[in-house]
């Protein structure tokens, strides 16, 4: 078990052994995103903006234009929601190579409660034009995202989290963007998950198999560009598909694969994610399971997307 902003902070520093123009920023929160052993090493490469996440921006776009490579985080609520603007018309607009990098992100922030639970963000990043956008699902696989968006020219927005969760993809695998990973093979559902929700879909695969039923399992890390010849080549063999998200059902995973499918392949698709709805105080696991974000809504969002067929 390890949290996913570990993983960022490892691929930070791996990435920034290697490439002297990688710079670092946070707004007050060092610890929080695992930045300290940056800031230890590259001391005249971090910068400490405060609590000023829009000012941060403006840095990071500077240094952009002067050939550095930006990695500027802070908690997803405050460098996506609430610095919009600022992404909006000086990175994303001027497709700056900068890259927003989310902690703290969704529902398993767990106690801090509805206003740091962010689960709008990756449908407001992926409607920005330039802008990729990443939700790697565990430990090993954040970590070398991390090191693909420092070699990707361009704006990058990636998104990990809090709480420790399973590390179970391969240590050291590359990070392709834009590239889906098929975790299981199966012939009766296609299962499309995200972040932390890779994992509760690996089980809820497993609780299936035993009933007879063989769903097959997409790692769907990139948001965006989205990696839409592998949903289709999965749903045309299921003929059905449930996605799973730490997020708002509005604007994102879902809403991606629902308009990659209308458009090619018509199909049933089932939707787990957070519905229109604000966050509450709670443990991480008692708000998954609150807001049906765990393996056993999975299997049953299966049988019922299977029922449609």
């Amino acid at each position: 078990m390890k949290d996913t902003r570990s993983g960022f902070g490892a691929g930070l520093m791996e990435a920034a052994q290697n490439n002297e123009n990688i710079f670092a920023l946070t707004a007050d929160v060092t610890g929080s995103v695992k930045m300290g052993d940056f800031k230890a090493a590259y001391p005249d490469r971090f910068v400490q903006c405060g609590i000023a996440e829009a000012n941060m921006i403006g840095i990071s776009a500077g240094l952009a234009l002067s050939g550095k490579i930006p990695f500027a985080s802070a908690f997803a609520g405050f460098i996506s929601g609430r610095v919009y603007d600022q992404i909006r018309m000086t990175v994303a607009y001027s497709n700056l190579n900068v890259k927003i990098c989310a902690s703290h992100s969704g529902i398993t922030v767990g106690e801090d409660g509805a206003t740091h639970q962010m689960m709008e963000d990756l449908g407001l990043m992926r409607m920005l034009p330039n802008m990729v956008v990443l939700n790697p699902c565990d430990y090993n696989q954040t970590k070398m995202a991390t090191i693909a968006a420092a070699a990707h020219n361009g704006p990058v927005y990636l998104r990990f989290g809090r709480p420790a969760v399973p590390n179970f993809t391969e240590e050291n695998k590359p990070f392709v963007i834009g590239k889906a990973d098929v975790m299981r093979e199966g012939s009766d559902v296609t299962i499309i998950a995200t972040g932390h929700l890779v994992f509760p879909a690996l089980e809820a695969a497993e609780i299936l198999n035993e009933q007879g039923i063989h769903a097959e399992v997409i790692n769907m890390a990139t948001i965006k560009p989205l990696d839409e010849e592998a949903i289709l080549n999965s749903v045309r063999k299921t003929g059905c598909a449930v996605t799973a998200e730490e997020h708002f059902l509005n604007g994102g995973l879902g809403d991606a694969v629902c308009q990659c499918l209308s458009r090619n392949l018509p199909a049933p698709v089932e939707t787990i994610g957070v519905d229109d709805h604000f966050g509450e105080s709670g443990t991480p696991d008692e708000l998954m399971a609150h807001f049906g974000l765990d393996k056993a809504h999975i299997v049953e969002a299966c049988k019922k997307a299977i029922s449609r067929k």
